[in-house]
């Protein structure tokens, strides 16, 4: 006759740790999730006009957007969110907005997919103009 000692555990299952790992997941996922594509807050002041060049833009990284200048006097807004893998873009160079992660460009006029792997434009953010102050509307 074998005798077998059993030894008490000393922390909680494997089975336990993975299922509590996975709810934390599903928590942090969820509470990312939003219905909107910007952080961006209405009223919020962005930036002068003389602060925006003409035929560029300037990315607000804790606004969401970036605001451009397409023609003299002309602003546009866009959540600055590339709508290929949701990477923050990073530049705007010749007309373009440009993200880093998988080389997509968005036109400064529109938002639309100036170049690939994104195949959707940029989400717009309405922006008012007051002076020469440019706010989020």
């Amino acid at each position: 006759m074998t005798s077998e000692s059993v030894q008490p555990s000393a922390g909680p299952s494997r089975r336990t740790v993975v299922a509590a790992v996975g709810a934390a997941g599903i928590a942090v996922a969820l509470t990312a999730c939003g219905s909107d594509d910007s952080d961006a807050s209405s009223g919020t002041a962005l930036a002068k006009t003389s602060d925006i060049p003409e035929g560029g833009g300037k990315i607000f990284n804790d606004a969401g957007v970036v605001v451009t200048q397409p023609a003299a006097g002309r602003f546009k807004a866009f959540s600055f969110k590339c709508t290929h893998a949701g990477c923050p873009v990073t530049k705007v160079d010749k007309g373009s907005i440009i993200c880093p992660c998988h080389g997509s460009k968005f036109s400064i006029e529109d938002g639309s997919v100036q170049h690939d792997p994104a195949t959707k434009p940029l989400s717009e953010v309405k922006v008012s103009v007051s002076g020469d102050e440019i706010t989020l509307a």
